[in-house]
């Protein structure tokens, strides 16, 4: 059985060999305008951002603020780390589907079931883009809430790695999905059907993302190690019925 690390191994030795490879450049490109851009910004602003969090703080709470303050820490990050993927996904979704299409008819022998053409393939990409950012923005708005109540947001950093565990796994796994005309609403039924085998491979895209600069080599890798699990563990589950 394919587990996620070696499937995220094999996809990245993978679309670094010659037929691949000069479709892994242009999205390295952009995400790295991306990325220095939004450091910059985050580094400029990191400080503020934190002093607001611990003014916040009720005074009877002051005692606890030496766990406090790593767990802003963490919470800030990790939202600095959605904003950032989010962005660059958005940009970089066509020249990914296209990735994930071109991995898949390599590694298969067949091209996916979508037929749609290289530039109304790229288009679709976007929107489904806007439909994961449908999905995840108002979830992640509800974590964001949590992260400022007192007490309660002692639990903020572990729902943030839960759930950029889960949103790593949708954001990848929907590349091959959705060049095979598997509904997002499917998709994320058949995700958690096999919640295991997406959670691993959605935690390590997450610790890939979390590496300066090596992400922006190492992403290309997730997209075509997400068709290697779509072929293996996905793409046999009978589709959702939809009520009549």
């Amino acid at each position: 059985m394919l587990d996620a690390f070696t499937a995220l191994s094999r996809g990245t030795r993978l679309v670094y060999t010659p037929g691949l490879r000069r479709y892994v450049f242009l999205p390295i490109l952009v995400n790295l305008v991306v990325y220095a851009a939004m450091l910059g910004y985050v580094v400029a602003n990191f400080g503020g951002w934190l002093d607001g969090w611990m003014a916040m703080v009720p005074g009877w709470l002051e005692w606890l603020s030496w766990l406090i303050w790593p767990l802003f820490v963490i919470s800030l990050v990790l939202i600095v780390f959605f904003t950032f993927t989010l962005v660059t996904h958005l940009i970089a979704a066509p020249f990914y589907g296209f990735l994930a299409a071109r991995v898949e008819a390599q590694v298969t022998g067949r091209p996916p079931a979508d037929d749609r053409g290289l530039f109304r393939t790229g288009v679709d990409a976007v929107g489904r883009e806007l439909v994961k950012l449908a999905y995840i923005l108002p979830r992640m708005a509800v974590l964001f809430v949590i992260s400022w109540i007192p007490v309660i947001n002692l639990a903020a950093p572990l729902l943030w790695l839960a759930f950029s565990a889960w949103i790593m796994a949708i954001t990848y796994l929907d590349y091959p999905m959705d060049n095979n005309l598997v509904s997002f609403r499917d998709m994320r039924r058949r995700l958690s059907s096999r919640r295991w085998p997406t959670l691993t491979f959605g935690g390590w895209v997450m610790l890939i993302t979390w590496i300066p600069l090596a992400n922006l080599f190492l992403l290309p890798g997730a997209v075509a190690g997400a068709v290697l699990m779509w072929d293996r563990h996905y793409r046999h589950l009978v589709p959702a019925r939809v009520p009549s």
